[in-house]
């Protein structure tokens, strides 16, 4: 029997208070538990894990340029994962535990040992650790604009298991120039996680243990190269509802999905689209000025910082939808619905200026070098799909050694038949633009040439982003600076599925040479 759409109120996370806050620190401690949630009114509890015992976990909120330290710890059960491990991945083999976490603050400018490297991983109470571990207590300088961020786990070869089965939340900053523009804010500014899943009767999350139909020569449990659920959640529940005043509210939008891309836009009883749809920021903070949405694309792990008024909708019941295939219109074509009260609580005195906040583009002229970097596709020995960056596997010596301060531009060349969301560690970086090439030629010889003009990136993508869609066809190029932190990041897909095997690549940065 299909579940029920718009059954169940929106929940919000809730804001996690420091443990202590002393000498400009502020303080944290944050468990990882297994613990069970009701995911939809007819749904019996569905076990999971989360941060503090919550799906999606708190919302921890820092002012720019405020120290918070973070001690992220694993109470998760010692032995067994809650989902089907592939042992034949090189990093989750029979001697790797197969619970083993390690959080990554997607976004933040962030030293190297709080970054959550991805071998950085350890166990229950810290029984087990890897060589790679540094610390147990992150800390996150802040010294960045007003942003949306999300925390989540990045442990080697299971990413895409342990985001799946709850490990993800919300990390907001403010900044006085964002809290000067008077936008909406307090109970109208509503972060929204939206995530796909599927369900088994019992409750329990279903995650294949192999692809369907697999040749007889695939292990058990396998690796599969996308996961796409029959289910939308946003929030932590199964197709919600929100009831809203008449009034503008801001929203910040997370795809949290493991595979699963969003073309979204809302539609009133009439099928008519929400006449003001702003998006005033993206992932690295506000945009310079709002642009008027007709639709929002957002690939896995990417952001939107939108304003809707329904001031003008009073009574009325509007939905979010999405037609990004794979889709059904009926299930996973719908996320959200928001029910109009009739009349306000209070005056809406909020406002989204013209002018939000000043951006400065990179220039190309400045830049150190410029990389040509490519994804590829092979058979491993079962015959599986292998994704690759450059040709490399993970653990290939590293070959982007940026130096500190160094300005580079990234050509990133798709010449395979699926979009990628690139995401890369440390930096905002910004998107330059995207030039049709010949795929062709460039598979047959490695020559790259070009069959049209660049396009500039939409509107809604010129601003500071860390996850950038890289379109097949296509050279996306995108500029940025590595500063303020030395040592070993990552860059990667952000389609978990590919990057667990093995669409994940170490980036260093090291200082200049002296030279004297």
């Amino acid at each position: 029997m299909p579940l029920a759409r718009f059954a169940d109120p929106l929940p919000i996370p809730p804001v996690l208070k420091p443990v202590k806050k002393c000498c400009g620190l502020s303080h944290y401690t944050v468990r990882m538990i297994e613990f069970q949630q009701k995911l939809h009114r007819d749904l019996p509890p569905t076990t999971l894990w989360g941060y503090e015992g919550l799906y999606p976990g708190p919302t921890i909120v820092a002012q720019r340029d405020e120290t918070v330290r973070v001690k992220w710890e694993n109470h998760l059960p010692a032995s067994r994962h809650l989902l089907p491990v592939d042992t034949t991945l090189h990093s989750s083999g029979p001697d790797i535990p197969q619970v083993r976490t390690v959080v990554h603050l997607h976004g933040a400018y962030v030293h190297a040992e709080s970054d959550g490297y991805p071998e950085a991983w350890y166990t229950n109470n810290y029984e087990i650790v890897s060589p790679l571990f540094k610390k147990c207590v992150y800390e996150y300088t802040n010294h960045q604009r007003a942003s949306t961020l999300w925390y989540h786990d990045h442990a080697i070869g299971i990413t895409r298991l342990n985001v799946y089965a709850g490990l993800a939340g919300f990390y907001i900053i403010h900044d006085k120039e964002e809290q000067g523009l008077n936008l909406p804010a307090g109970k109208y500014d509503i972060p929204l996680a939206i995530q796909d899943k599927t369900f088994l009767q019992d409750g329990s999350l279903y995650y294949p243990a192999a692809p369907q139909n697999p040749p007889p020569a695939f292990p058990t449990p396998c690796i599969i190269p996308g996961f796409f659920g029959d289910t939308i959640l946003v929030n932590g529940k199964v197709w919600p509802y929100l009831e809203v005043e008449p009034r503008k509210y801001r929203f910040r939008f997370l795809n949290g999905s493991n595979s699963r891309f969003y073309d979204m836009k809302p539609e009133t009883d009439k099928k008519e689209p929400l006449p003001s749809w702003l998006q005033i920021g993206t992932d690295g903070g506000l945009l310079e000025r709002p642009v008027n949405l007709n639709r929002l694309i957002l690939s896995p792990a990417e952001r939107a910082d939108v304003v809707m008024d329904f001031s003008e909708y009073a009574g009325q019941t509007i939905r979010l939808t999405n037609i990004h295939p794979p889709v059904d219109e009926d299930t996973t074509g719908q996320i959200l619905e928001f029910r109009v009260k009739s009349c306000l609580s209070g005056p809406d005195t909020s406002r989204v200026p013209g002018f939000l906040s000043p951006f400065h583009p990179l220039s190309e002229c400045d830049a150190d070098l410029e990389r040509n970097m490519y994804f590829k596709v092979s058979p491993d020995q079962y015959g599986r799909p292998h994704f690759m960056l450059n040709g490399k596997m993970w653990d290939d010596p590293v070959t982007e050694k940026p130096f500190l301060g160094s300005t580079e531009i990234w050509n990133i060349i798709n010449s395979g038949a699926g979009i990628h969301p690139v995401h890369i560690h440390l930096v905002q970086f910004q998107i330059l633009n995207r030039r049709p090439f010949n795929v062709d030629l460039y598979n047959d010889t490695g020559k790259l040439e070009f069959t049209g003009p660049a396009v500039l990136p939409d509107l809604n993508e010129i601003g500071w982003k860390d996850t950038a869609r890289a379109a097949p066809g296509f050279v996306t190029r995108i500029i940025m600076r590595f500063e303020k932190f030395t040592g070993s990041y990552v860059w990667h897909c952000h389609i978990l599925e590919h990057e667990d095997y093995d669409m994940m690549r170490p980036v260093e940065i090291i200082k200049r040479p002296c030279p004297y």
